[in-house]
C-alpha cells in the first residue's frame, strides 16, 4: 500500500514581535510539532516521522509558507530513510518540498540527512519562491547507502526563484540508472556523503562572500544575486555536517 500525504505549515507575525503558526497540518508519516526555538522571535517546527517512509510508490510533500515579516526554522527529529517498495514493479517514491518566503521574512530549512537505502528509488524536488527582501538558509544532506551497503537511486532537484526571477536551478542523480560517472573522481570521488548549503540574504547586496575553497572537498560559490552556495562531499554524515556547519558560521560572520 502506497501513501499519499501532504503536510502544511504557515508562519505569520503575531503582532507582538514573535511568530505564530496558524497552520500546522500533519499528514500520514509527516508529523509536525512546534518545538522550542533558540531565538525568541523565530518559531520552530520539527518534522517527526510517524512511520517508515518514503517507500517505493509513496507521494509525500511539505508545503511551507512564511508570510511577510515572520521568522521560522524547520528541522527534523531524525534522518529520512528512502526504502525499497513492496514489490519489483513499484513506481519510484516522490518527496516534494514547496517553500514560500515573503517580504522581510526568514526561513531556516535545516532537516536531518536523507539516506538512500539500497534498492530504493526516490525523486525529490525542492522549490523555493522568495520575495526580494526574504532571507533563506537551506541545508540538504544526502547519504548514499546505509552502513556497509550500496546506494539506492536518488534524483534531487533544487529550484529557487527570487523576486520572480531564477536564482538557482540544479539537479543531481546518484545510484543505478544515473548518468555514468556519478561516483567517479569528477563528482563524488569515492565519498558517500554529499551536501549543500544555500544562503540567500539581502545583506549580500552590499557585501557578499567571495568564491573560494573550504578545505579539500568543499567550495563556496557566489551566485548571481545576494546568495552563496556551499557544496561539499565527505566520507560520512558526521564529517559532512561539520563542514556545512563551519561554512554557515563563516558566512554569518561575514
Amino acid at each position: 500500500m502506497t501513501v499519499h500525504a501532504t503536510a502544511r505549515i504557515t508562519a505569520v507575525p503575531d503582532g507582538r514581535g514573535a511568530t505564530a503558526l496558524p497552520v500546522l497540518e500533519s499528514d500520514g508519516p509527516l508529523a509536525l510539532r512546534r518545538t522550542r526555538a533558540t531565538v525568541a522571535p523565530c518559531a520552530r517546527v520539527t518534522v517527526v516521522g510517524a512511520m517508515s517512509a518514503p517507500l517505493g510508490g509513496d507521494r509525500l510533500a511539505i508545503e511551507t509558507r512564511v508570510e511577510d515579516g515572520a521568522r521560522l526554522t524547520v528541522d527534523s527529529a531524525a534522518a529520512t530513510v528512502a526504502l525499497p517498495g513492496p514489490g519489483p514493479d513499484v513506481r519510484p517514491a516522490t518527496y516534494d518540498i514547496a517553500l514560500t518566503v515573503g517580504e522581510g521574512a526568514e526561513l531556516n530549512w535545516l532537516p536531518e540527512q536523507l539516506i538512500s537505502a539500497r534498492g530504493s528509488e526516490l525523486r525529490m524536488t525542492t522549490r523555493a519562491e522568495l520575495a526580494e527582501t526574504a532571507r533563506l538558509v537551506l541545508r540538504e544532506e544526502q547519504i548514499l547507502g546505509r552502513h556497509g551497503e550500496t546506494t539506492g537511486t536518488l534524483i534531487s532537484r533544487l529550484t529557487v526563484r527570487r523576486a520572480g526571477r531564477p536564482l538557482l536551478d540544479q539537479q543531481v542523480a546518484y545510484g543505478p540508472g544515473a548518468p555514468g560517472g556519478w561516483d567517479g573522481g569528477a563528482v563524488l570521488g569515492g565519498h558517500r556523503a554529499v551536501g549543500q548549503l544555500l544562503v540567500v540574504d539581502p545583506a549580500f547586496e552590499d557585501k557578499c562572500p567571495d568564491t573560494r575553497l573550504l578545505g579539500p572537498t568543499a567550495v563556496l560559490t557566489r551566485l548571481v544575486g545576494p546568495a552563496v552556495l556551499v557544496t561539499a562531499v565527505a566520507p560520512d554524515a558526521r564529517l559532512l555536517r561539520s563542514v556545512l556547519d563551519g561554512a554557515l558560521d563563516e558566512v554569518a560572520a561575514g
